[in-house]
């Protein structure tokens, strides 16, 4: 058995080497001392060199506090022109309308919730989805028609359609959405006057459209339900197509009935057939004078 105080095996042979082989005898000083660093250069930090910062002489200060200046008072003066413009145009019952709608691409400026008096609100809704409405069915009729025309038809009905479909969705918003709008907003009575005479030239349509009578091109250029019941036998799918336009057409025919009958329950009661009258009969009064 060996030995209880035996020599360390792992234990390195040359006691030299190791400072800590024997701790009462200090190592040799070749082995144990580190080499100096060498000194740094006395000129190494220069704490009198000066420092080159580019600064703006106070000549060149002054010229941009003055330009800053004759910028803030140039916008001050537009800001007063603006606001004096505005202020001007209010007088005068001129609205600056900003065009916010659609939301994607504004073409029309279109605000219910913020320029119609609340109890007109539902009304105006109501004679907007109509003018939605409109379009939507000018649209239904190009896809009947192109139906049609690829099944055979004369594509002169098409053309027509698309003609229906340009000219009436503008004419309509300018003829008497439009007016409507301004006329709820400003309380206008020759604007009132002039909504109905194109909205009922509006339901005149639709209900010629709604039935289609044989007297352009054979009625068919418009989806109603005389060329229905006529292409249903030979093309059913077209058919279809001009018995939906029929629908539509319908419903938004009952629908414009009811603006309008709204609207002159609202033009009668709140007293703007009476200052119309009154307007009429000082404009007949100037011209025989």
């Amino acid at each position: 058995m060996a030995g209880r105080y035996d020599a360390n095996p792992f234990a390195q042979e040359d006691e030299e080497v190791n400072p800590f082989s024997n701790p009462g005898r200090a190592p040799p000083a070749a082995n144990t001392r580190l080499k100096p660093l060498p000194h740094e250069p006395t000129d190494f930090y220069d704490r009198n060199a000066s420092v080159d910062i580019p600064l703006d002489s106070a000549s060149d200060l002054k010229s941009k506090e003055r330009e800053l200046q004759a910028k803030e008072t140039e916008l001050n003066r537009r800001e007063q022109e603006v606001r004096r413009r505005e202020e001007a145009a209010s007088r005068a019952g001129i609205v600056l309308e900003e065009k916010n709608w659609p939301p994607f691409f504004p073409i029309i400026h279109h605000d219910i919730a913020n320029e119609i008096p609340i109890h007109l609100q539902r009304l105006q809704y109501v004679a907007f989805t109509t003018y939605l409405g409109l379009v939507l069915c000018l649209f239904w009729n190009i896809i009947a028609t192109s139906t049609a025309w690829i099944k055979g038809e004369d594509p002169k009905i098409w053309f027509l359609s698309i003609i229906y479909f340009i000219a009436g969705v503008p004419l309509a918003y300018v003829l008497w959405y439009r007016p409507l709008y301004r006329a709820f907003r400003s309380e206008g009575a020759f604007k009132f006057a002039w909504f109905f005479l194109f909205y009922l030239v509006h339901i005149g349509f639709v209900i010629f459209a709604a039935v289609a009578p044989p007297v352009v091109f054979k009625g068919k250029s418009l989806a109603g339900i005389l060329p229905a019941v006529d292409l249903i036998g030979d093309h059913a799918i077209v058919g279809i197509f001009y018995f939906v336009g029929f629908g539509l057409f319908c419903l938004e025919s009952v629908l414009s009935i009811w603006v309008i009958q709204q609207v002159y329950m609202y033009f009668r009661g709140s007293g703007q057939a009476a200052e119309m009258k009154r307007d009429a009969a000082r404009g007949a009064f100037r011209a025989a004078m």
